[in-house]
């Protein structure tokens, strides 16, 4: 191959040059401004993992799995997923191959970093036949600018069409994300004419040079090129330039955010360091707005973690705190978050900023103490204390078996903290860990038992219990009927099992009630259940939602989880049992109360 243009540059390439120089700065300026904003112990953890073989090789895995490939979204909807990684996966190659072309055939332009963009105008082919690696590589260069076009195509049917592709809504793009998505969508054909009129002198692959053939007998030989390859690179400097205002910033910045999250930061401050990098991060697909339970009626629509990202970006402080305080913290954006942005955690993060007069001292408070000598230690917790039936099927259940046990609360007791760290205040939920936990260390027991997944997820993950089991109603039952001490008599009911948030979403815990109720009567499935099952609507996690509000979110959960015909309504959650019990046309009980009656 010889050089069609002997120094290498033309004009035309200046447009590029500005927009990549310009995103290229901001996203240094971004990065440096986050790693400022970390604290020195963040900070040292996330820059040691870089250089960490096992950590760096996942960091590589994880953005060319997520970055590129899109595989979540692929197992979500293929279309979609098809969508998102044949533009991502499609324009990187075509810029690797550019690199790749660029080192083989004329390596002393690797400087001039317009160079493989616009390869196809800078060389031609030398007389004779093409070598075998060009050709290979003008094939490849079409098969992935031809994929990239085909995900264009589908990308502006979901703008009309957004059902086809499994979402029934989407977000409104403001006015600098649709300059982003119009530039972006013209990036591709422009390069497509560009190199369709210059293929003649330079060569191509299967979709270039029909086209140039075609150019030509309509245009005759002399094509002028030289407007479709301007247009091309003022495309690209358009798209670059507005890159960091517009949604399109979640690109550079997913792959700072899975670095961090592979380094193990987390959530610290509302608004810097890693939140700023999650935030910044979201892509804007509107995938949770589905997701949300809140998005049953109309006007929650813009109270989802996509518009409460936004508003974080644009300093909406009104916004941001109603659409913090509205949520239900259920955690089902996170679930179908194809990046994984912690909403939940963003709004507590939020929250915490704020007085709202609700800062309580614990540290005075001297609760009653725990008998000791007993194995077994039952929390009932605030929301089971509300509902003394599940307490008392619990209590009869344990006697059954035999166990020797003590009720923590049954004198009334602290909260477990939960509420407190919903509203951001974990110094005061801290206080009553610890005074919790010294509590029952002190009553000697080796396992503490919940009925209440808030609960449990707390005592689990917060409290530190050095020797002592935490177990769920759910997961005890399940091994006491299978070891055998506790006997049950399967009956003819059929049970529809519904996973409560942070039993499922927040704890994984999903087949072990389903082998209870499988043992007590019959199992028939929701049409969205475990990691996507409902939320109740009836969470503690919103500071502001009312009854009358919850009401449709409460009964859209009941449609969805009574497709299958069941006769009764199975949960593991008391604050889900209240709920539904409001609304349902069916009996809801709790898998305390099947199993004592069956056992």
């Amino acid at each position: 191959m010889i050089d069609r243009v002997a120094s290498g540059f033309h004009p035309f390439v200046l447009p590029f040059v500005f927009g990549m120089v310009f995103v290229l700065s901001y996203c240094v300026y971004g990065i440096i401004k986050i790693l400022v904003q970390l604290s020195s112990e963040d900070r040292k953890r996330f820059l040691l993992s870089l250089i960490n073989p096992v950590t760096a090789w996942k960091n590589i895995k994880d953005i060319f799995l997520n970055c590129l490939l899109h595989v979540k979204l692929w197992k979500r909807n293929p279309v979609l997923g098809y969508m998102h990684s044949s533009i991502a996966f499609g324009w990187f190659m075509i810029i690797l191959l550019g690199h790749i072309e660029v080192m083989l055939f004329v390596p002393h332009r690797m400087r001039q970093i317009w160079y493989p963009i616009f390869f196809n105008y800078f060389v031609s082919e030398g007389p004779g036949p093409a070598t075998v690696q060009g050709s290979l590589l003008f094939t490849l260069m079409d098969f992935f600018l031809l994929m990239i076009l085909s995900g264009i195509a589908l990308a502006m049917i979901k703008r009309v069409h957004s059902r086809l592709f499994g979402m029934r809504r989407t977000t409104r793009p403001t006015l600098l994300d649709r300059v982003g998505l119009y530039s972006l969508w013209a990036i591709f054909p422009l390069r497509l004419l560009a190199e369709g009129f210059t293929a003649h002198i330079s060569g191509g692959g299967f979709l270039i040079v029909p086209l140039n053939w075609v150019f030509r007998q309509f245009l005759g030989d002399h094509l002028h090129m030289l407007p479709t390859w301007w247009a091309y690179s003022i495309a690209l400097c358009v798209f670059m330039c507005v890159l960091p205002f517009t949604r399109y910033m979640h690109i550079p910045a997913e792959m700072m955010l899975i670095p961090m999250r592979n380094a193990g930061l987390t959530i610290k401050h509302a608004r810097r360091g890693f939140t700023k990098a999650m935030v910044w991060s979201c892509p804007n697909c509107g995938v949770c707005i589905d997701a949300c339970p809140m998005s049953v009626k109309k006007a929650n629509i813009k109270d989802t973690t996509v518009y409460l990202n936004r508003n974080i970006r644009r300093g909406n402080e009104k916004r941001i705190e109603e659409i913090s305080d509205k949520c239900l913290l259920c955690g089902k954006c996170h679930e179908v978050c194809q990046i994984g942005l912690d909403g939940p955690s963003i709004r507590i993060a939020q929250r915490a900023m704020r007085p709202y007069g609700l800062n309580p001292d614990y540290s005075g408070f001297q609760p009653t103490p725990v008998p000791a000598g007993h194995k077994v230690l039952y929390f009932a917790g605030c929301m089971t204390q509300l509902t003394p039936r599940i307490s008392k099927a619990v209590g009869s259940v344990l006697d059954k078996a035999g166990l020797d046990w003590e009720m923590m609360d049954k004198d009334g007791g602290l909260c477990c903290g939960r509420p407190l760290m919903t509203a951001g205040r974990f110094a005061q939920a801290k206080q009553l860990i610890r005074k919790n936990r010294e509590l029952i260390l002190a009553s000697g027991c080796d396992t503490l038992l919940l009925s209440c997944p808030i609960c449990y997820k707390i005592f689990k993950e917060r409290y530190k219990l050095e020797n002592v089991r935490v177990v769920h109603t759910a997961e005890y039952f399940e091994e006491l009927i299978a070891s055998g001490a506790l006997r049950v008599e399967k009956g003819d009911i059929r049970y529809v099992f519904h996973d409560p948030c942070e039993l499922g979403r927040g704890s994984g815990i999903y087949e072990q009630p389903r082998r209870v109720l499988g043992q007590a009567g019959y199992l028939v499935e929701a049409d969205q259940t475990r990691e996507e099952s409902i939320c109740c609507g009836g969470s503690l996690g919103s500071l502001t939602l009312g009854f009358a509000q919850r009401e449709d979110m409460t009964r859209n959960a009941l449609k969805h989880l009574t497709v299958g015909g069941p006769d009764a309504i199975a949960t593991a959650c008391p604050l889900c049992l209240a709920t539904f019990s409001r609304y349902s046309d069916r009996p809801v009980q709790d898998i305390a109360e099947i199993v004592d009656r069956v056992s």
